[in-house]
């Protein structure tokens, strides 16, 4: 089946009811018809739901669906993104392994490298996304994976994840990618080597801005032992969360096909503004990884950034006279959103962390929604001028 096919017919089995959409199961646990099926369920020699702690028909068409669309072996699903993140790196690194992860990463997830994973004994090393032939001198003995987001978040770098997946490879390293922003819709990690692939489903998976949610999809053995992680620490997906994330699914193709179209003809459009001085977006000739972008996803996603030239003052005035778009801090959603990286998702970053991923005091991210490109623009264009 084809991609949009597989996202809108792949569910669990139809009940005794004949009903024609997943229904939801709000329930805690489950019952077992004998001693002998709840020993083999329990010892994994047979499949079956145990406790939602561990498991539920709605995560686990969730989590089939998902891995499907990535073309991975399984999935897990987590409560959120950072649970799926953080579970990624706890289930397989202890005291005394060494990560390599890209510097252009998500704000938390670059606190989580850099404050948190030193606590349990675990070192890091950050490297530059665009500079691969340099991440070789910072190998070492210990370091046991690679980590990188392409595009990243908020700067949109674009890893050559042909290229990493080979460095990992060859330096026998998992190699864990964070697809958030171009959704297996638009790119395939696991084609170009990925052993990992984590999402945050709250943004763009859902798409409308209602739950939080997040799923890591790989090799049956690796989501095992996450699977395993999570089960004994419990950062556990809801069973309501995963009903519409599952749901939400059959439209990811529409809403991407929209969210990319709006978005390219947004970047062009302030491309040509006499107060913007640099507009960055992964399909625009422009983005110094323009062909990069081009030979690994399918379009160039639905998120835009660009500098004022009279940087954070006019930012903030851009943002004070915003009328119709959001200010918010999410992405995804089918409503358009405008976001200020330096005051917001990336604060707790240092000023020259930031400067080191190219964010800016003037530069304005834009999560382009569904409505009508001329709205859109009209809207950022009044609130600049």
């Amino acid at each position: 089946m084809k991609f949009e096919t597989k996202a809108i017919r792949l569910q669990t089995e139809t009940t005794q009811h004949r009903e024609h959409s997943t229904p939801l199961f709000p329930t805690s646990s489950f019952l077992f018809e004998d001693a002998e099926q709840m020993r083999a369920i329990f010892a994994n020699e047979q499949e079956g739901n145990i406790y939602s702690r561990f498991t539920n028909p709605n995560c686990r068409e969730f989590e089939l669906k998902m891995a499907a669309l990535e073309e991975t072996e399984d999935a897990v699903s987590m409560a959120s993104g950072m649970s799926a993140v953080l579970s990624t790196f706890l289930s397989f690194l202890q005291q005394g392994d060494h990560i390599l992860a890209s510097k252009a990463i998500f704000g938390s997830t670059y606190q989580v490298i850099l404050n948190w994973l030193p606590r349990w004994g675990i070192t890091h090393t950050f490297v530059d996304a665009n500079n691969i032939d340099s991440w070789s001198e910072s190998v070492q003995a210990n370091t046991k994976m690679l980590f990188v987001e392409t595009p990243s978040n908020p700067g949109l770098d674009i890893v050559d994840l042909e290229k990493a997946g080979a460095f990992a490879k060859t330096n026998d390293l998992i190699f864990a990618v964070d697809n958030c922003f171009a959704t297996p819709y638009l790119q395939q990690p696991a084609r170009f080597g990925a052993d990992l692939v984590s999402h945050s489903a709250t943004k763009f998976i859902d798409g409308q801005g209602r739950v939080l949610g997040g799923v890591v999809c790989g090799n049956k053995e690796l989501i095992a032992e996450i699977r395993r992680f999570g089960r004994n620490t419990g950062p556990t997906l809801s069973t309501f969360n995963a009903w519409i994330l599952s749901k939400s699914l059959e439209t990811l193709h529409v809403r991407m096909d929209r969210h990319c179209t709006n978005a390219l003809a947004l970047a062009e459009r302030l491309s040509q503004h006499p107060q913007i001085s640099k507009v960055n977006y992964p399909f625009l000739q422009s983005h110094p990884s323009h062909q990069i972008a081009k030979n690994q996803m399918k379009q160039g996603g639905g998120l835009v950034t660009f500098e004022l030239k009279d940087g954070l003052r006019a930012g903030q005035h851009l943002l004070n006279h915003i009328k119709m778009c959001s200010l918010s801090a999410n992405i995804g959603d089918t409503r358009t959103i405008v976001t200020h990286p330096a005051s917001t998702t990336h604060a707790r970053l240092t000023g020259e962390a930031r400067q080191a991923v190219s964010i800016t005091d003037g530069l304005i991210r834009v999560s382009v929604g569904l409505e009508h490109i001329d709205d859109i623009v009209a809207d950022i264009e009044q609130a600049i001028q």
